[in-house]
């Protein structure tokens, strides 16, 4: 199986750089994970050419960054592991942008193209503060448009707010437990439901970590 963990924070070395990599060892048993930083890619934003919209649907820029190398490696995926924070209720710069360069891909599947058979996607992302109407809600929406335009769904997703807050938040994946410490007290952790809205709740003190991704 492979497994590719990408990971949309523009800062190394963060808080969700550690939720994918204790994540991706419990899918992984161990085993390899390639691992895409997007912060040590260059990705240049979409400039609305509308270049990509006749055939080929190839974009102009394909040749000048790396947006492509990350498409070919999630269409290669078995499965895909996205971690990113929320900033201002979406995804940071650097993620959004390759998002918004998967255009040229949504404009083949329009045209008839086949998308073909997706990798299995999970997502998780934490945002610094710890409460907000539907605070994930965009950037999962997002995800789940552009990983569709692979023939892909995000198959489970999991959120942690409160993470720039002292506290402390845990999560589990099968066998493996992992913990990421920021001092005292404990900040929310929730879910979205199918609708992508937030369903977040207080994790009560003493309450063991809770899996956070289902195995499906």
């Amino acid at each position: 199986m492979r497994i590719l963990s990408l990971l949309g924070s523009p800062r190394a070395n963060g808080t969700t750089h550690s939720m994918a990599r204790l994540i991706a060892g419990g899918l992984s048993g161990g085993g390899p994970v390639e691992e895409i930083a997007l912060q040590k890619k260059h990705i240049r934003p979409c400039r609305g050419c509308q270049s990509c919209d006749a055939a080929p649907h190839v974009c102009p820029l394909a040749r000048t960054d790396d947006a492509e190398a990350v498409f070919a490696a999630i269409a290669a995926a078995d499965v895909v592991l996205w971690t990113s924070p929320v900033y201002f209720y979406g995804l940071p710069a650097q993620a959004k942008a390759l998002v918004d360069r998967s255009q040229r891909i949504w404009a083949g599947v329009e045209a008839g193209r086949p998308a073909g058979k997706g990798p299995l996607v999970l997502a998780a992302l934490a945002a610094a503060r710890p409460r907000g109407e539907q605070l994930f809600t965009g950037s999962l929406l997002g995800l789940k448009y552009f990983f569709a335009s692979f023939g892909a769904r995000i198959a489970d997703t999991r959120t942690a707010a409160g993470t720039g807050e002292r506290g402390m938040w845990c999560f589990r994946l099968s066998d493996t437990a992992g913990v990421v410490r920021r001092g005292a007290g404990q900040p929310e952790i929730g879910t979205q439901d199918s609708a992508g809205q937030d369903s977040g709740r207080d994790i009560p003190r003493g309450e063991p970590p809770k899996r956070l991704f289902s195995e499906q």
